[in-house]
């Protein structure tokens, strides 16, 4: 199984996740279960049987979890400086705009792109690595492709 890249704060927000779910999700699905199983014929109980696809979803989501955390490989934030890698903070321009961007390089486990979190297999994220603060790049995205500029690499 290959690694799971993840920054310290991504590891932990995985795994506060996890025990939730194992916690407190698992009692709150196991205590509708047993409500639900009180009231109707269990054949034609609908709430027995939302709980249930529920209970699924949530141990599915537990598997999920602990794969991630098994295979996890911490990144740390590289402030070597130059080049980019995971952990690394980037700025960039994109061609015809005036407005930088800033993104910070994770792991597709902890990407979230509306908080500036992009992976490293991403379009954007696989065009950047390896490349330093000056350099243009070009991105191939799905829409097409377009060019950015690196700003600063930190």
């Amino acid at each position: 199984m290959p690694n799971t890249f993840l920054t310290k704060e991504g590891y932990a927000k995985l795994q506060e996740e996890l025990d939730f779910l194992r916690g407190t999700r698992r009692s709150e699905i196991a205590e509708r279960l047993r409500e639900a199983a009180f009231g109707e014929d269990l054949v034609e109980n609908a709430e027995y049987e939302a709980a249930k696809n529920e209970q699924a979803f949530i141990e599915g989501r537990i598997k999920d979890l602990e794969g991630l955390l098994a295979t996890a490989r911490i990144i740390e934030s590289t402030s070597n400086g130059d080049t980019i890698q995971l952990g690394t903070k980037v700025v960039i321009q994109e061609s015809g705009s005036k407005d930088n961007e800033e993104y910070f390089i994770v792991g597709p486990a902890e990407a979230m792109p509306a908080e500036g979190k992009i992976s490293n297999e991403s379009p954007l994220g696989k065009a950047l690595m390896n490349h330093k603060a000056g350099d243009q790049v070009e991105v191939q995205a799905p829409d097409g492709s377009f060019k950015v500029k690196i700003i600063e690499v930190a």
